[in-house]
């Protein structure tokens, strides 16, 4: 099982990567947000697999009508979810928010 603790320390170990309040739950931004908690413990990421992660385990990824809009947002139960599996989701939202450039 995830938990925010997973979510907030493999957010802030990507490069450029800050964490600030989103509808006063805690949220992680690269060039944009990347990962959003709620209060249930669901968090909100990007991902380019979102209607086939949500047809294999609807239990753990599932969307809103609000996210229709936004066909990158996946909501993920992180109770269903190990920090592997964690991983490579941030992972993916961090490169699709726009990972913040190297300086140098």
């Amino acid at each position: 099982m995830a938990t925010i603790d997973d979510v907030r320390s493999r957010c802030l170990a990507l490069p450029g990567v800050t964490e600030r309040l989103s509808w006063q739950q805690p949220a992680w931004f690269a060039r944009s947000l990347m990962a959003r908690m709620w209060d249930d413990g669901v968090l909100t990421v990007k991902t380019e697999e979102r209607e086939g992660l949500a047809g294999t385990d609807p239990e753990t990824f599932f969307w809103t009508p609000h996210h229709d809009r936004s066909p990158l947002l996946v909501l993920v139960r992180l109770e269903n979810l190990d920090p592997d599996e964690l991983q490579e989701l941030l992972l993916e939202s961090y490169r699709l928010a726009g990972p913040v450039p190297p300086t140098g």
